[in-house]
C-alpha cells in the first residue's frame, strides 16, 4: 500500500489551498484516513480526520479546513481556506486500511504519505 499526497504550495494569508491524497495497492478497506501536520521545531500534529463515522478537527482549523473522502477513488482530500502563516509546516497524509498480502491474507496497517510542503506568508 503507498499513499501519493500533493497539492501543497506557497500562498499568502487568507488565500487557500487544497490537498489530496490517494492510496493505492491491494487495498480491501480504508477504515480512515487523515492529515497531520509538522511545523519546524514541533512535534506532529493531527489537522483533521474522516471515517464513516464522521470528521474529526483540530481546534486551530475548525470552521477555516473541510476533509472528505472519495471511496471510489482512495483519495482523501483537506480544503483549507482562510490561512494562517501558523499553518506553515509539512503535511502529511494517514491512512488505516486493511489490505491483501501475497499469500491472500489480509492485514491492517497505518500508512503514511511523503508529506507535502504549505507555506503560508503574512
Amino acid at each position: 500500500v503507498q499513499l501519493q499526497a500533493s497539492g501543497g504550495g506557497l500562498v499568502q494569508a487568507g488565500g487557500f489551498l487544497r490537498l489530496s491524497c490517494t492510496a493505492s495497492g491491494s487495498i480491501f478497506r480504508i477504515n480512515a484516513m487523515g492529515w497531520y501536520r509538522q511545523a519546524p521545531g514541533k512535534q506532529r500534529e493531527l489537522v483533521a480526520a474522516i471515517t464513516s463515522s464522521g470528521t474529526n478537527y483540530a481546534d486551530s482549523v475548525k470552521g477555516r479546513f473541510t476533509i472528505s473522502r472519495d471511496n471510489a477513488k482512495n483519495t482523501v482530500y483537506l480544503q483549507m481556506n482562510s490561512l494562517k502563516p501558523e499553518d506553515t509546516g509539512v503535511y502529511y497524509c494517514n491512512a488505516d486500511i486493511n489490505s491483501w498480502t501475497a499469500n491472500s491474507e489480509m492485514e491492517a496497517g497505518y500508512y503514511w504519505g511523503q508529506g507535502t510542503q504549505v507555506t503560508v506568508s503574512s
